[in-house]
């Protein structure tokens, strides 16, 4: 049986078997919310700079409150898009499998507004400012051109993690502690291209997970999968959840 997504019946077959599922999404799924991706919002008023202009230290020393004026308009832009329907589908999802373990490369909260709980953040948070300095956590105050931290007195940050810096350790542990101990692997709306984040799907695959990608074009990796599925993830996901749901429905009956 297949969806007009065309899910293999054996994929369906697995998630309602798997007892740890791994997602890890990336910036195709909130393109489907009208979030632009990193490069795609360069036009316009910022079409001037190159992304190193804007999300790396060296640029954040030189020019703090340009940086600001470009994160704030971000912050906007996201703030007002809403969650889509491949958002809820992995929410959901979480109710149908033992465990599940969210890792999202994107910075939008929009997994954790559609309901998403402990996601893990691998390149930070849009909405979090942090010091400069010591990169603790505070509320900045937005009268401020250049916020600062109310410790030390150092400029405060965007929340992000910017190119040249490391992802967190503690983000970069929990992801691969999940994809290692997973037996099933979903790779949705990412290029596999991004490393570490692409490295994942390989680390699942070696201890032996099922590794599935979703993206409306299959990537450069795509056959390095058990199955890849082309699609949004938005169309793709809501029907894999309503057929392990009525498979499910259909278990349960079958037991009483």
């Amino acid at each position: 049986m297949t969806t007009s997504c065309d899910i293999p019946e054996a994929l369906c077959q697995i998630l309602r078997d798997a007892r740890h599922v791994c997602i890890l999404t990336g910036a195709g799924v909130s393109a489907e919310s009208g979030v632009p991706t990193f490069r795609d919002a360069q036009d316009g008023l910022w079409a001037q700079y190159a992304p190193q202009d804007l999300a790396t230290p060296d640029a954040f020393l030189i020019n703090p409150a340009l940086i600001w004026r470009w994160y704030r308009w971000r912050r906007e832009l996201v703030n007002s898009a809403m969650p889509n329907s491949g958002h809820y589908a992995i929410a959901s999802l979480s109710e149908l499998v033992p465990q599940l373990t969210l890792v999202t490369q994107n910075v939008d909260n929009l997994h954790q507004r559609a309901g998403s709980r402990n996601v893990i953040e691998f390149h930070g948070n849009l909405f979090n400012d942090r010091c400069f300095a010591d990169g603790s956590l505070h509320i900045a105050d937005e009268s401020l051109d250049v916020p600062v931290c109310p410790d030390c007195g150092g400029n405060l940050r965007p929340g992000v993690v910017w190119f040249g810096e490391a992802i967190p350790e503690s983000a970069l542990h929990e992801s691969c502690s999940a994809a290692a101990d997973c037996d099933v692997f979903l790779s949705i709306g990412t290029s596999s291209q991004v490393y570490p984040a692409a490295g994942l799907a390989n680390l699942a695959k070696n201890n032996g997970a099922i590794v599935v990608e979703i993206n409306p074009e299959p990537t450069m990796l795509a056959a390095d999968f058990d199955f890849a599925i082309a699609g949004k993830s938005g169309v793709v996901l809501p029907e894999l959840l309503e057929s392990l749901a009525v498979k499910r429905s259909g278990q349960d009956r079958s037991e009483k």
